[in-house]
């Protein structure tokens, strides 16, 4: 038996192709006639393909993205901000007249400090 696996993706674009060629042909129709039952008769083909394009479009939609298209740029940005935190502690020293820390951060300091983060 060989395999009848169709990826959605080309699924829907191959029905999506064939709903826009019977659109167009029921357009054509509609567009040589003035008979009442010719244009009934594309309203209603214009009618299910719209249904049609419908359902595709809510069975395309239950498919999951691949993983490899998700980005993946947090452990990035980790590395980024903890390079700037080690760049921080290597700043200079304050001048001499500056204020020391407030009571939060020093307390901050001092936990980060004994968890072995800076």
């Amino acid at each position: 038996m060989s395999d009848t696996h169709t990826p959605v993706s080309t699924w829907c674009e191959v029905l999506q192709r064939k709903l826009m060629d019977a659109i167009d042909a029921a357009w054509a129709l509609a567009e040589k006639s003035d008979d009442p039952a010719v244009i009934a008769k594309v309203r209603d083909k214009a009618r299910l393909a719209g249904q049609l394009a419908a359902e595709a479009r809510r069975i395309a939609a239950l498919v999951p993205p691949r993983r490899n298209e998700k980005p993946r740029l947090a452990p990035a940005a980790l590395r980024e901000a903890f390079d700037r935190m080690d760049a921080a502690d290597a700043a200079p020293p304050e001048p001499a007249g500056a204020k020391p820390p407030a009571a939060q951060a020093a307390a901050m300091r001092a936990a980060l400090a004994k968890m072995g983060r800076r």
